[in-house]
């Protein structure tokens, strides 16, 4: 797999592969305001980071679909402004494209084309991505340790490839590397994480956890 360097001075960006024993199937769809609002709390990125993701891939996905239409199966992930592009498509050029488009889009500060030169996966390959995801995720949170907070990890699954996202510390990635890698039906897994120092991730844990103040006048 090749590094992909991040033009960021805070974080160190890296994806790596770790081959273990696999993303599905369509674009993101686009959470409420509440929504976002409701998890700001605790997430690790800013607020304004949070939205940017949600227009990333909404702008994103939308300009490949008009571009390349049904012959090819793009998912497209932003996590803290970095895109994250997984699927198939028949030829380099499609591949190549959907890259441009992505990097001109507003607030995108890098992407990961990890698009696969082949025909669309089947339903029935998707559906079972979707299955493997759903399993990470509740390993994350059943997990024993505590190691990491689940909410801190994105997980995208791409034909029994795993992919996992998230702004965290190099003990928390080899977590959930170690968790998803031994999930039932993964293929291998792919670390495309920012990585922060364990001072700097509880800063930004404490911060989330901190109460909002209340407006003066209220009780």
């Amino acid at each position: 797999m090749t590094r992909i360097p991040l033009r960021s001075t805070l974080v160190l960006f890296a994806i790596a592969a770790a081959t273990a024993l696999p993303l599905a199937g369509c674009f993101p769809i686009m959470a409420g305001g509440a929504a976002v609002t409701a998890s700001v709390a605790s997430d690790r990125r800013t607020s304004g980071a949070m939205v940017d993701d949600e227009a990333i891939e909404w702008k994103v996905g939308d300009k490949i679909a008009q571009r390349l239409g049904d012959r090819v199966h793009i998912n497209v992930t932003s996590y803290n402004r970095i895109v994250l592009l997984t699927g198939e498509a028949p030829r380099e050029t499609d591949k190549a494209l959907a890259e441009q488009l992505a990097r001109e889009t507003d607030n995108v500060r890098d992407v990961v084309n990890e698009i696969q030169i082949a025909n669309p996966t089947s339903l029935g390959s998707r559906a079972s991505d979707s299955s493997i995801t759903a399993q990470v995720k509740a390993r994350f949170v059943n997990q024993s340790k505590g190691a990491f907070a689940a909410n801190h990890v994105k997980v995208v699954t791409e034909n029994g490839v795993v992919y996992l996202m998230g702004l965290v510390t190099r003990r928390e990635a080899d977590a959930a590397t170690q968790i998803a890698r031994t999930t039932s039906g993964v293929r291998k897994v792919v670390r495309v994480f920012e990585y922060i120092p364990e001072e700097e991730a509880r800063r930004l844990d404490r911060q989330g956890a901190e109460p909002k103040d209340t407006p003066k006048g209220n009780p």
